[in-house]
């Protein structure tokens, strides 16, 4: 028997939720909370619209208020809490967690609300503590980070004695049919993009201006594509984990219409994260006004298309992995280990397009990991400190599919 509790109810959730529903041979009790109930049932229906009979509970949480979460917890007692709320409710998630003897795991690092700043430092800070309790926290388990620590772990064991240069490449060639949307949550998306670019070389951390680096790289069944560097969490954990690295970089693709009304809503002011006062009308019609606080940035969101409605008519395909070389056997070898996923099959299975898809299937996976007790040890930990073996054997099972090109041109 296993109880989950899973917070959110946005696109990842979906597939993660779709994904659950699908293994209840290792899922036996399982909840979906969010701040607004109603989205976890509305969820649910389209569940069991697919013809998943699981039967699923839903309750409404402020993941922002550790009460809230801490009678939620002692309420439904799960053994793992997946969160897939906002990054800025890592911590406090983490917090009701120790205090109520839940195990914890998420897909992406903590970030402050009022900063465009994330590292992992303040989740590695929980170790101790969770060790103490004996539980267990998996970091960054979606697909970068997390399933790209995977491929590294798994290159690492199978193909490598030293990894030297390791590049994490991520493109999605789709169409969306729309002028511009994100593909996640867009105020998390915007304030990522528009962050300074960041990567690793010879011990040092070397700062660029945002999306100032860039180059052509070419992607399995898709082509080249214009691919930007950018400062991506899980590079922090890989260069600890695997100190031969000399070199780690992430590299993104954005088209050119994305990236000009990208700058279009830098300029006018509207990727904010700063409070702005407003003279607003009120809601009952009376024709008064009243001075609100706004943030540019949520407000932009609000007006934009909603991630988890770009499925239906998203065409074209993601491929994401990670080009590694390094040494084996006193002789220098490279390596490609990448998954390509088309949005049309992610939206037949899930009502989601492919982003959501390959971030949520790997959040299952993880809680998979840690329920069979594959992956289940005190302490604070990033899945590159597991075995990576199972969690391969899974994406082959549960739609990511992975493929290796061994000693080709890495182009980086």
């Amino acid at each position: 028997m296993s109880r989950v509790l899973m917070i959110g109810a946005g696109g990842v959730a979906t597939v993660a939720a779709f994904k659950i529903a699908q293994n209840t041979d290792v899922f036996s009790e399982f909840m979906i909370a969010s701040r607004r109930k109603e989205k976890c049932d509305k969820l649910v229906e389209s569940i069991h619209k697919a013809g998943l009979n699981m039967d699923i509970k839903t309750a409404q949480v402020d993941a922002d208020d550790v009460e809230q979460l801490k009678t939620l917890f002692n309420s439904f007692k799960p053994e793992l809490v997946i969160n897939l709320a906002l990054p800025y409710q890592d911590l406090t998630i983490m917090d009701a967690c120790l205090a109520c003897g839940c195990n914890y795991l998420d897909t992406a690092n903590y970030e402050p609300k009022d900063e465009a700043h994330f590292e992992y430092s303040w989740q590695w800070a929980y170790k101790d503590k969770f060790e103490k309790a004996g539980l267990t926290a998996i970091l960054g388990c979606g697909f970068d980070p997390g399933v790209s620590g995977i491929y590294t772990a798994y290159a690492a064991k199978h193909h490598f004695d030293e990894i030297q240069y390791l590049d994490i490449v991520d493109c999605n060639a789709g169409n969306h049919h729309k002028a511009f949307a994100t593909n996640f949550n867009p105020e998390i998306n915007i304030r990522e993009i528009t962050q300074k670019g960041l990567y690793y070389k010879d011990g040092e951390w070397i700062e660029t201006d945002p999306l100032a680096v860039h180059k052509d790289l070419t992607y399995p069944n898709i082509g080249p594509r214009d691919s930007y560097l950018m400062h991506h969490e899980e590079l922090e954990s890989l260069v600890k984990n695997y100190p031969t690295i000399k070199q780690a970089r992430f590299w993104m693709t954005f088209g050119q219409q994305y990236l000009n009304y990208l700058d279009v809503i830098q300029n006018i002011g509207m990727s904010r994260i700063d409070e702005v006062e407003y003279e607003a009308p009120l809601a009952d019609g009376s024709g008064k006004t009243t001075r609100v606080k706004i943030v540019p940035l949520q407000f932009l969101k609000a007006v934009l298309p909603n991630p988890q409605e770009l499925g239906e008519n998203y065409e074209g395909e993601t491929s994401i992995g990670c080009r590694i070389r390094g040494i084996k056997d006193g002789k220098e070898h490279t390596y490609y280990v990448y998954n390509n996923c088309k949005h049309h099959e992610a939206y037949k299975e899930t009502g989601m397009q492919g982003v959501s898809y390959t971030t949520g299937v790997p959040a299952m996976i993880g809680a998979m990991m840690f329920i069979k007790g594959i992956w289940k040890k005190a302490g604070v930990w990033n899945v590159e400190d597991f075995d990576p073996d199972p969690f391969m054997e899974q994406l082959n099972k549960q739609g990511l599919p992975w493929h290796e090109e061994f000693d080709g041109d890495l182009e980086l």
